[in-house]
């Protein structure tokens, strides 16, 4: 009961699939604080939740990204030289491809004495150029703390969850975090719901189509009933 969430699901009118979604955590005002208080998942403020690099989730995801950080001038990104001598990518344990480390984070981060400041430089980049982030940067950064299970039964019939990510998402790793941003109150003092400020991001992820009809269902929903509150929510109240 302790991690009680609400849950809304329908099918998909064009697939063989039904989506369900996490309405607790959509319908919460969680925010990003990096730079405004993150203590991160290390306890490196400046470092947040890059400090074991970015896994790729395909061969188009680390194509995207390689080809994006070839374009960033020294300017732009602080590691620039180190990554165009030894690459940004580099085979992860188990198999598969990551984002390469540097200093104690992922290449691509920026730290605080350089001049454009500390971030992702895919991110600020990305910003600076009047684009969305996720056109530059691995998918998982860009989904994080959003995450989408597909799973098939024996019938061949999808189900697609979009939940929040759980430290169990990360495998062992993520029960030795010191932080985690879906589980401390700090995060969820932002202005808008996570529907709101990720709403291109979820369109990404379940597509323009499937989204308008999640806001159409949560609008039927909300306007009957109350949604039950984030646990971290309803802990700082009680």
């Amino acid at each position: 009961m302790d991690d009680l969430h609400e849950w809304l699901s329908f099918d998909d009118p064009d697939e063989n699939r039904t989506w369900v979604f996490d309405l607790t955590f959509l319908l919460s005002r969680w925010s990003c604080i990096y730079g405004r208080g993150c203590p991160g998942i290390e306890s490196r403020p400046d470092i947040g939740c890059c400090s074991h690099g970015a896994y790729f989730s395909d061969e188009a995801d680390r194509a995207l990204v390689e080809e994006a950080a070839a374009s960033l001038t020294s300017e732009q990104w602080q590691h620039r030289g180190m990554g165009s001598r030894r690459g940004i990518v580099r085979r992860a344990p188990g198999g598969g491809w990551k984002t390469r480390l540097h200093q104690g984070a992922c290449i691509m981060l920026n730290r605080a004495a350089f001049p454009a400041g500390a971030g992702c430089a895919l991110h600020q980049a990305a910003l600076a150029a009047g684009r969305h982030p996720m056109e530059l940067k691995p998918e998982v950064c860009w989904q994080v703390p959003l995450r989408r299970v597909d799973s098939t039964d024996e019938l061949g019939h999808v189900t697609s969850t979009v939940r929040e990510w759980k430290r169990r998402d990360w495998g062992e790793g993520g029960q030795e975090f010191h932080w985690w941003c879906v589980e401390e109150g700090q995060a969820f003092a932002g202005g808008a719901t996570v529907l709101t400020t990720m709403s291109e991001e979820l369109a990404a992820m379940v597509g323009q189509p499937v989204y308008e009809l999640l806001l159409e269902a949560v609008g039927e929903r909300c306007s009957s009933t109350t949604v039950v509150a984030h646990p971290v929510v309803r802990a700082a109240t009680s």
